[in-house]
Parts: structure tokens; C-alpha cells; sequence
């Protein structure tokens, strides 16, 4: 249930979380009575501080000690009391121009560069999630003689993912022959999912043997070797030895912990699944995100591409002591550029 704050609580709470953020200490009465927009005692404050304890928003890491936000007093901030900004420009032109340099690349190589510049902007970590081909429309197949037996492959989506393949033939094919198993593969499997794509060679091989012609068999057999092995979106990951730098985190064992999660890939696909589900800014605080080894730590997630359908998800992840209105921006604005630059390839 929602905790109901007035509105003098709220300006605590809201002070408490931004020196907390600025410091990575526990914040006392005398130190948020001294900020020029708190116009309250220090025995006041203490008093409002002691009520939102009380409440499960801020916690004593020591009896001595100031005060700290919990993750439900976080989320209580971020739901509630946080104004997010504008991206400040210089923030702005530093993740254009990376971007701007990587629009001829493939789609995972503008990914990767997303995901540096929104580490290299806030100082954290950063993962982004290329789309699942399985998911994706298919747009075209190409092949390309290599050798007498190794030939090419160059697949498109309209997702704009890109991949390139080697696969070893059985028969020597000239190209004028690949060039006709790739005219016949582009009209079968056109507006199809690599899913589904996979599915109708599946049914047009097995018809296969009552055909004449050699050369849609043979495109078909080359078909089947291309798909095969397709299904996992690529997942970049920069910035994790920025946590480093976090005080909350120069214990060893727990930096280990969390590298370790940064590890297991399977984790943070499953988190930026969970960015899927629904448009915009979401954000995962501590346990929120139910994701072993992450506990101690935010993401803030974001899908890209299509209104309808989004295509992938990108995050920033660091200590829950984050900026918490300039991570938001940044994963917004990055989300809704690299959108942009994908629907202007047409794809």
C-alpha cells in the first residue's frame, strides 16, 4: 500500500535521499536543517526523520549515524517526490555524436556504442539487449561463393540486425545458381519471423522430394544450414568496472558477487525482458528486480524500437545511490534516439 506523505515529509525524504546520493553517507538533522530551501529546526527534521524510520523509508545503519533511504523509501522518491529534467546538452551531444558515427554500422554495432555512451555519460554500468531474431520479420537472405565449398550468408531483419555466416556446402554451387536460391528463399519467406521461417523451409523440404527442380531443392537444403543455430539476441555490457568506484561497494566479496551476475548473462536477459513489458522508463530497485546477485544495486530500463513492438531494451545499472533524474534522462533520451536511427534505415 502506498504510505501517504504530507508535505513537509516529503521535502525530508527528498533532502535526506540527494545528500545521501552526493555523499554515500548516513545524513543527519543538523545537515539537512542547514540546506537553504529546508526552513525547519534540526529538532524538527529529527523528529520528521524519526516518523519516516518509523515508516520504512529511511533506516540507522549505526546508532551514532545519520540516516539513509531504504529501497521502499527510494521507490516511495522515485514514484513520488522526483522531478526528472531535462538531459543537460553536453550529455546530449556526447551520446549523438557516438551514435551519429555508428549509423552505417550494423544494428549490434550501434548497440554496443549505445551502451558505452550511456556508461561513459553516468559513470555506471550499462547493458543492452540486441533484439531475438526469432522475433524479428525476416527481410532477406543472401549468398555469396566463398569457395567450392564454403559459401556466405548475409541475413537481414527488419529490425535492422545484420548477420553474417559461413556455412560449409556439400556441392560446389556457382554463383549464377546461389543467386537463384536467393531470389526463391527471399519469395517464400518474406513478412515471416525467423521462427517462422525456420518452420516453412521445415514443411517445403519435406515436399521437396516429389519436386523437378534441382535448384530449389538446393536452396532449400542451404535454407535449413543457414537458420540453424539462430535465436539468441547478442547482450553488451560496458562500464562494470565503474562500480569500482562506488564506496558502497569496495568490499570484495560483494564487488564479486555482482561482477559475477554481470557474468551470467541468462540474469540480466531476464531483466531486460521484464523492460519489455511495457513502454518507457522502468526501474528496478534492489530486490525489485528478484534477480539473484543484483540485490544492492538499480536498473533503469528502457525498450527501443517499434511503438507496438518493441525490439530489444537497454539499462543503466548501479549502486541504489544513483543520480536518479539524470539516469532516467539519459536511458530515456538514449532509448528513443537509437528508435529513431533504426526507423530511419526503413527497416
Amino acid at each position: 500500500m502506498t504510505k501517504e506523505l504530507s508535505d513537509r515529509s516529503k521535502l525530508i525524504l527528498a533532502a535526506v535521499v540527494a545528500n545521501y546520493i552526493a555523499t554515500a553517507e548516513p545524513v543527519g538533522s543538523r545537515t539537512i536543517s542547514r540546506q537553504d530551501y529546508v526552513d525547519l529546526s534540526p529538532a524538527t527534521v529529527r523528529n520528521v526523520m524519526a516518523d519516516l524510520e518509523e515508516m520504512g523509508l529511511l533506516e540507522q545503519p549505526h546508532v551514532s549515524a545519520g540516516r539513509v533511504p531504504t529501497n521502499e523509501g527510494l521507490r516511495l522518491y522515485v514514484d513520488t517526490i522526483l522531478q526528472v529534467g531535462e538531459l543537460e546538452d553536453q550529455a546530449k551531444l556526447m551520446i549523438h555524436r557516438a551514435l551519429d558515427e555508428n549509423q552505417a554500422y550494423d544494428l549490434n554495432g550501434l548497440l554496443k556504442t549505445a551502451g558505452k555512451a550511456l556508461s561513459d555519460v553516468n559513470r555506471l554500468a550499462a547493458v543492452v539487449a540486441a533484439p531475438n531474431p526469432d522475433n524479428d520479420v525476416f527481410r532477406q537472405m543472401e549468398f555469396v561463393r566463398l569457395s567450392e565449398s564454403l559459401i556466405l550468408v548475409v541475413m537481414v531483419t527488419r529490425g535492422g540486425v545484420v548477420q553474417n555466416r559461413v556455412i560449409l556446402s556439400d556441392e560446389d554451387v556457382s554463383q549464377e545458381n546461389l543467386d537463384k536460391c536467393t531470389r526463391y528463399l527471399n519469395s517464400l519467406m518474406g513478412e515471416l519471423t525467423l521462427s517462422q521461417v525456420r518452420k516453412r523451409v521445415a514443411k517445403e523440404m519435406a515436399k521437396e522430394k516429389n519436386r523437378f527442380d534441382a535448384v530449389l531443392g538446393r536452396a532449400l537444403r542451404l535454407g535449413q544450414k543457414a537458420l540453424q543455430g539462430q535465436g539468441d539476441g547478442d547482450l553488451f555490457i560496458e562500464g562494470r568496472t565503474n562500480l569500482m568506484e562506488a564506496p558502497e561497494f569496495a568490499d570484495v566479496g560483494r564487488l564479486r558477487a555482482i561482477f559475477q551476475a554481470f557474468e551470467e548473462k541468462s540474469t540480466l536477459l531476464r531483466l531486460l525482458e521484464r523492460a519489455l513489458e511495457a513502454r518507457g522508463v522502468r526501474i528496478f530497485i534492489g530486490s525489485e528486480g528478484l534477480l539473484s546477485g543484483l540485490d544492492g544495486l538499480t536498473a533503469v530500463t528502457a525498450s527501443y524500437g517499434g511503438q507496438d513492438s518493441p525490439s530489444g531494451a537497454l539499462a543503466v545499472i548501479g549502486p541504489t545511490r544513483m543520480d536518479y533524474s539524470k539516469v532516467i534522462a539519459t536511458v530515456d533520451y538514449t532509448a528513443r534516439l537509437v528508435s529513431r536511427i533504426i526507423d530511419s534505415r526503413g527497416d
